[in-house]
């Protein structure tokens, strides 16, 4: 046997009701603004792992000071910083003051480890305020103070050594980390 058809017009069974539109279109519009929210979020998310990712790239990539000497004038002012770099072996040589080197003379960095002759570090030859020095790796160690003195054009070799009474000298402190 099989049931009648219900007729278009007559009420619900009983135990049946009949959703309104509105709540039919409400409940479609929350499900989608809940998808779009997930969605939002999962991007979010992946964006910033992805930002993390890259700050910890540039972390490591990013030169950590090691030593740091402030070389002083003969009054006593601070003349040039020295920073070191081991990551990088890396000297940054900063002027703090206008002191400039003539036309035949250059700026020569030394260290200088207790007693032992004085070792040459590079000369400083750029005309900005900073200038890169490449450092082999274990030349200062031991090293106790850096100098610079002012030699003839392009510097002297380590053997002559350095011309005295320094222009400019510090001592080098290892940094703690």
């Amino acid at each position: 046997m099989s049931e009648p058809p219900i007729p278009p017009n007559s009420p619900p069974a009983a135990g049946f009701r009949r959703v309104s539109t509105w709540w039919r279109a409400l409940s479609i519009f929350l499900l989608l603004i809940l998808l779009v929210a997930w969605a939002a979020s999962t991007s979010m998310v992946a964006q910033l792992q992805a930002q993390i990712q890259h700050l910890q790239t540039r972390l490591v990539e990013v030169p950590q000071v090691t030593q740091v000497a402030v070389l002083l004038d003969d009054k006593q002012l601070p003349a040039m910083l020295v920073t070191y770099s081991a990551q990088n072996r890396i000297l940054l040589v900063q002027r703090l003051n206008e002191v400039r080197e003539g036309r035949e003379d250059s700026m020569q960095l030394w260290s200088i480890a207790g007693d032992a002759a004085p070792r040459s570090l590079g000369v400083i030859e750029s005309k900005y305020k900073t200038l890169q020095i490449p450092v082999a790796e274990g030349s200062l160690e031991g090293v106790t103070s850096l100098a610079i003195s002012v030699e003839n054009k392009g510097g002297v070799p380590e053997r002559v050594g350095p011309r005295l009474p320094w222009l400019f000298k510090g001592w080098l402190v290892q940094k703690s980390i």
